[in-house]
């Protein structure tokens, strides 16, 4: 019953991207549906794991996507005129955002270690790499043309 409705969901899912671009809120969407059914929560599991997950999934993107965005942009637009002093201060800001996605991770997994088995939070590394495979599967196949898009532009 949950494969057929994980089914349904991602051909929802593909079905919308041929008609607009990758919305956020209904990838997170997916996300959610697709971890709840690979972890089995029940009821209770949920209402306690998805705030916790939400808050570290919200400081993770928030580091990955903006700060190190930032970072890159800074190394690209200056990579030609980079110097020695400046190159070090943006390996610096490197090394400090990796440490603090380790403080994040690490922060995560002892707040979580309350809440799940241990059982449950490996299913729960598998299906976020699943759920990222599949993601990323479906990207390439639209950008191929293989995907309900077509060659679209």
């Amino acid at each position: 019953m949950k494969t057929y409705i994980l089914s349904i969901l991602i051909f929802l899912f593909t079905f919308s991207l041929s008609a607009q671009k990758p919305d956020h809120d209904k990838i997170q969407s997916l996300k959610v549906s697709f971890i709840t059914e690979q972890l089995d929560l029940t009821k209770e599991e949920a209402q306690a794991f998805w705030p916790v997950y939400n808050e570290f999934d919200k400081k993770n993107n928030k580091l990955r996507y903006h700060e190190m965005r930032s970072i890159r942009r800074e190394i690209k637009e200056s990579i030609s005129t980079l110097t020695d002093a400046k190159a070090d201060e943006l390996l610096n800001k490197l090394n400090n955002l990796e440490s603090s996605l380790q403080k994040n991770r690490l922060e995560f997994a002892t707040k979580i270690r309350t809440i799940l088995s241990p059982k449950k939070i490996i299913k729960l590394k598998i299906a976020e790499e699943d759920f990222k495979r599949k993601m990323l599967d479906q990207w390439k196949s639209r950008r191929k043309g293989g995907g309900p898009q077509g060659n679209r532009p």
